[in-house]
């Protein structure tokens, strides 16, 4: 590769901070990344990128259907390079996969789709390895020094990126949760209110009496207040203003 390559490389970074910057989805952060991948990292023709989750091991993202087939393969068998990538945290080449006698379970069937070659790259988020970026080739030594040293720079700099957006993701679904029980909150608020007035008792009275309700219908409690709050007022509860995040002042 020459200094051509290396300045795509460095367009393909702008481009997948482009899109941490313009999204939350993690989802379509992932897609960017194997596609990207595939671009950038020559000769690469297919490129999945496999995580953890819920204990297991499942293809995230994939640039098209060979990468996905490659993928599953390995898990079925429950070894291959991207396996072993993910598992020991190194970078893992096959050089020719007719020749190499590590994963003959995998090797069969990879080889029947086209595979003679591949390049796993573990991703590590936190100093934990969370995934592995796995490049495909259809020829034998696909991969050059200076392939493979763009392949580790890309797959570095795509888990950096995904570490920032999986924090924004939790911090986009604690601003949901908290914009929920501020609803629920209020919600219940206005039910209590109700329940004063027709009852003439106290907030801590009418709270027993709404959860006495609520335990009786086998209901949650903001569904029977905002019943309440209709029955009396023919409408449908009001929502609670949005939870803004405060900034801090410049």
């Amino acid at each position: 590769m020459s200094e051509a390559a290396d300045s795509y490389l460095a367009s393909a970074y702008g481009r997948l901070l482009t899109l941490l910057a313009d999204s939350t989805d993690v989802d379509a952060f992932l897609d960017q990344v194997v596609r990207v991948a595939t671009e950038v990292i020559t000769p690469a023709v297919a490129c999945g990128l496999t995580m953890r989750r819920d204990g297991g091991v499942f293809t995230v993202a994939s640039s098209d259907d060979l990468a996905a087939r490659a993928d599953e393969i390995q898990y079925s068998a429950d070894e291959g390079p991207c396996l072993a990538a993910l598992r020991g945290g190194q970078v893992v080449e096959v050089v020719d996969l007719r020749e190499d006698e590590r994963w003959r379970r995998y090797r069969e069937h990879a080889l029947r789709l086209g595979v003679l070659g591949s390049l796993s790259l573990p991703m590590t988020v936190g100093g934990e390895t969370v995934g592995a970026l796995n490049l495909y080739a259809a020829r034998p030594a696909a991969f050059t020094e200076t392939a493979r040293r763009h392949a580790v720079a890309f797959a570095s700099q795509g888990a950096a990126a995904l570490a920032v957006i999986l924090r924004q993701a939790d911090q986009a679904l604690l601003h949901q949760q908290l914009t929920d029980a501020m609803a629920s909150r209020s919600v219940i608020d206005q039910a209590l209110g109700v329940l004063m007035g027709q009852q003439r008792c106290t907030a801590t009275e009418a709270f027993a009496l709404l959860r006495q309700a609520s335990q009786h219908r086998n209901r949650k409690l903001r569904d029977v207040a905002a019943e309440i709050i209709t029955q009396v007022t023919g409408e449908s509860p009001q929502p609670a203003p949005g939870f803004v995040v405060p900034r801090p002042h410049s």
